[in-house]
């Protein structure tokens, strides 16, 4: 472990000779084609691709401690012939590893999915209502994280509150409506639930099951509504795409309170005199976050704090989701520096508490962004630590993402 640790330094500190500053002429805003001179009418194309380097001390005996996988692989491309209206469709794969490859990249979980396809049209200026397969999610500020900009490795996990219990990897297909009301933005949403979610857990009458809308039927929990809202107290930060971003590097001053929720009728399901009974899915989220230049050096923070309530049935617990409260936070700072490369240290600290377990789950981590070309070009190292019925996991990442 110390040598694996040791050579992660090593590329970090080798990479700080061969890198540019955020102003790289390598991209000069991305791919944007023009069809007029007044950006009415453009297709506009991301991509991007995350490797990572892993390390746990909770692996089974017969499997390695370090390993290598392909955490997100992704190509999104939006645009529009006229102000009115906007397509945008998102495609991609996920945690590619030696144990979900298929032989000749055939069917898989781990393969290329649709991740997002919605069309929108404006109503307004400040005002666009929506539909398809979408990721304008309520709640919180992170259930809606971008991965383009992350400040951590990556999302607080349980901060993604519905993946897999009745949407495709954090998308509904359902309507959605977002806009501004001076500083105030808003989105919400009427959604379909998934029926074949990731719970099989069986019926029981001691803990609830997430699978109403299989077993209940979409008459009775085929429906989500969700919406979040936040206040801007310095500057507006744009809503025109949901993806949040983690950490602006000082480059906008952003002081943003927010609140959100989620509610799925009959979502959740428990036996009662050996008869299925549906419960109601409520989650709220309160959340803050801050991200502003200190003085002229080009030094930066970046904070997010977020109370979670959840209430996925009675005594829900189905890996990173648990009926309890949730109190998470992150917090880092961009060193000033007149080279090229950047860094950023960072922590961050989740504190679960679950209704059916007598121990909180806790995750404590910090790390380290090298900023190469901005969120460009950057690399991340991480080190967590987590605690969860008398189990301690210590798990050490780093990740290399360029996007274009």
């Amino acid at each position: 472990m110390k040598y694996f640790v040791a050579y992660l330094i090593v590329i970090i500190a080798f990479s700080s000779n061969n890198v540019f500053s955020q102003g790289s002429p390598y991209y000069k805003g991305g791919f944007k084609i023009k069809f007029d001179d007044n950006d009415n009418k453009y297709v506009r194309i991301l991509t991007w691709v995350q490797a990572q380097a892993n390390f746990s001390d909770s692996n089974p005996e017969d499997q390695a401690d370090l390993s290598v996988q392909l955490r997100r692989a992704r190509f999104l491309v939006y645009g529009q012939i006229t102000k009115d209206f906007l397509v945008l469709t998102h495609i991609g794969i996920n945690s590619l590893n030696s144990f979900n490859m298929e032989p000749v990249g055939a069917e898989g979980s781990p393969q290329v999915f649709m991740h997002d396809a919605w069309a929108q049209y404006n109503v307004s200026d400040q005002h666009v209502v929506g539909g398809g397969l979408h990721y304008w999610n309520g709640l919180s500020r992170l259930n809606s994280q971008g991965t383009l900009n992350l400040m951590t490795l990556d999302n607080n996990r349980s901060s993604w509150s519905t993946l897999g219990l009745s949407d495709q990897f954090a998308r509904h297909i359902g309507v959605f409506a977002k806009g501004n009301f001076g500083k105030l933005q808003y989105n919400v949403a009427i959604n379909e639930a998934m029926v074949n979610g990731l719970d099989t857990n069986p019926l029981s009458e001691a803990n609830a099951v997430y699978r109403g809308a299989n077993i209940l039927g979409t008459a009775e929990a085929g429906k989500t509504y969700t919406g979040y809202f936040a206040y801007n107290l310095f500057n507006l930060e744009s809503n025109f795409l949901p993806y949040k971003v983690g950490t602006y590097m000082g480059t906008e001053r952003i002081f943003n309170i927010g609140a959100g929720f989620y509610h799925h009728p009959n979502g959740a399901v428990i036996l009662n005199d050996n008869q299925p009974v549906g419960e109601d899915v409520n989650l709220f989220a309160a959340d803050v976050f801050y991200d502003a230049p200190i003085g002229n050096n080009g030094a930066a923070v970046t904070g997010y704090a977020v109370y979670q309530s959840n209430d996925y049935g009675s005594n829900y617990l189905l890996g990173p989701y648990a009926t309890g409260d949730m109190l998470y936070g992150h917090f880092g700072y961009l060193v000033p520096s007149s080279k090229s490369i950047k860094f950023q240290p960072y922590t961050s600290y989740n504190h679960s508490f679950i209704d059916v377990s007598n121990q909180d789950r806790t995750i404590f981590g910090f790390g380290i962004n090298a900023f190469l070309n901005g969120h460009n070009s950057k690399l991340t190292l991480e080190y967590q630590n987590e605690r969860f019925l008398n189990q301690t996991v210590n798990r050490i990442n780093l990740q290399a993402m360029i996007y274009l």
